[in-house]
C-alpha cells in the first residue's frame, strides 16, 4: 500500500493514495483491476488533495449508458464559500474507454461479477483516479479461511521472531 505523501501545506502529492477500501479484499475475490478517471468539481479535488475521502460504502454501477461511482463520500471543502460547495455523496461519472466499459459491463451481466472500488489516488500527472476491481463475493466459509490464514501468518511471524 502506498503511503500518503504530504507537502508542507498538508496537501497530497502525486502517486499518493487518498482512500483505500481494505474491506473489499476481505469480502470479494478480486481479479482484474482497471484505472478510471473521475469527473469531479473543483472543491472535490481540493478535498481529495487534503486526503479526505471515504469509499468503504461506495459501489460502482451502470447508469445512463455510463459507469458511475455511487455513494462515495468526499466531504465539503471548508475554505470554499457555501455557493461553490458540492454534495458530498453525489454520483460521480467514471471516465473509461469504450472497450473497457463494454468488458466490465459484460463481465457483470454474464459472469456474475461485481465492480468494486478499491482505492482513489493521484497518478503521476496529478489527476485523481479510481482503481476498480472485478470481484466475486466470498462465502462465509471463505471469509473464515482468510481470517485463519491471516492469524496463522501473524503467529508464525511472532514465533520466527522469538526463536530466530
Amino acid at each position: 500500500m502506498a503511503q500518503k505523501k504530504k507537502s508542507k501545506a498538508g496537501l497530497l502529492s502525486t502517486n499518493a493514495t487518498v482512500a483505500d477500501n481494505r474491506r473489499a479484499r476481505f469480502d470479494y475475490h478480486l481479479e482484474g483491476k482497471f484505472e478510471a478517471g473521475i469527473m469531479l468539481v473543483g472543491t472535490e479535488v481540493k478535498s481529495l488533495r487534503h486526503g479526505q475521502c471515504n469509499i468503504a460504502e461506495a459501489y460502482v454501477g451502470p447508469k445512463d449508458g455510463g459507469i458511475w461511482l455511487i455513494n462515495a463520500h468526499i466531504p465539503e471543502y471548508q475554505q470554499a464559500s457555501n455557493q461553490l460547495q458540492h454534495d458530498p455523496k453525489r454520483p460521480r461519472q467514471l471516465l473509461l474507454h469504450k472497450k473497457e466499459m463494454n468488458k466490465l459491463l459484460g463481465a457483470v451481466n454474464k459472469e456474475g461479477y461485481t465492480l468494486v472500488p478499491t482505492r482513489i489516488f493521484f497518478n503521476g500527472r496529478g489527476l485523481a483516479k479510481l482503481e476498480i476491481a472485478l470481484g466475486k463475493g466470498k462465502k462465509l466459509h471463505d471469509k473464515r479461511e482468510t481470517s485463519k490464514q491471516r492469524d496463522w501468518n501473524r503467529d508464525k511471524q511472532r514465533i520466527m521472531k522469538d526463536n530466530g
